[in-house]
């Protein structure tokens, strides 16, 4: 479990280092961003499945699709939940749903812990229960703080939640399922980075954008892989809850980047941050724990 906990919460900032790297790569757009993100990522995940051993993973998906080739169609889905998730990251803070799509970050691992309790009967510590009561504290004066629950916000707690039962439905919460997805997107993410007239204008003009681009497509790779293994390493309920890293670090950097935490925000942030806090000291107990380590 504690290899699984470590690799969500490297994934976790990765994936906040990601937030603020997309300000470096002015002047292309969240959707040119994300369409060029995507369709880099497939050599960098090939070539670490290659080097690692790890293409078996690819060859089970597609012994799966010659012997049922009617499971493209949710393949098809699976490929569409993350690609819209991954477009709304990049697209959301230049757009005016920044807001919206934190709070849907806050209420993800929620609902996650919900999912795995009613669909797969996860069954949490006391400390897990203290934490979740915490984040649900932070979570609901978002809520009130917010007033609705927009379109984007949905998109994040209800997509991912649907996105992981999904893959583990289908049996490719692996690697290799990971590699299907962002195939799956590239009719998508090649109009996206290639399909609008100023893309060409960008790279003329700031030629660093190809090197750049590269190291997205690097960082966001390995913030995927550590993220899948972590999903099929860890109960979905902890999972979850383990999901609110992620937003406390992207305010982190927002914080670096200039912006500021309203006086009726705290009792969202503190009481999540103390969650956060629960669950490391629970997962350092357990590794104590299944160490040996008590005398």
């Amino acid at each position: 479990m504690f290899k699984g906990v470590a690799l969500s919460i490297a994934s976790s900032c990765l994936f906040a280092i990601l937030y603020y790297y997309a300000t470096l790569l002015a002047p292309l757009s969240g959707e040119q961003i994300f369409g060029w993100r995507m369709l880099l990522m497939l050599p960098c995940i090939t070539t670490f499945l290659v080097l690692s051993g790890e293409w078996r993973h690819v060859n089970a998906v597609w012994k799966y699709l010659r012997r049922k080739p009617q499971m493209i169609i949710p393949l098809c889905l699976s490929s569409a939940l993350l690609g819209m998730q991954q477009w709304l990251f990049m697209w959301a803070p230049l757009n005016g749903h920044g807001l919206d799509v934190s709070l849907g970050y806050f209420l993800l691992p929620l609902v996650m812990l919900l999912v795995g309790r009613i669909l797969y009967g996860d069954r949490l510590t006391s400390t897990q229960k203290i934490a979740a009561l915490c984040a649900a504290t932070g979570a609901l004066n978002e809520l009130y703080q917010v007033g609705h629950l927009s379109w984007s916000t949905l998109l994040v707690a209800l997509g991912f939640p649907l996105y992981f039962v999904l893959r583990r439905k289908l049996d490719t919460a692996h690697l290799g399922g990971l590699w299907f997805d962002i195939l799956l997107t590239f009719p998508v993410a090649a109009y996206f980075a290639m399909g609008q007239e100023p893309a060409a204008d960008a790279f003329a003009g700031a030629p660093s954008l190809y090197f750049l681009l590269v190291l997205l497509a690097v960082i966001s790779s390995a913030a995927f892989m550590a993220y899948t293994v972590a999903s099929k390493i860890l109960p979905f309920s902890l999972f979850g809850l383990l999901g609110y890293v992620e937003p406390i670090l992207m305010v982190a950097v927002a914080l670096a980047l200039g912006e500021q935490i309203r006086a009726e925000q705290w009792m969202t942030y503190l009481p999540i941050w103390m969650a956060v806090g629960l669950l490391i000291f629970d997962g350092g107990l357990h590794l104590w724990r299944s160490r040996g380590f008590k005398r």
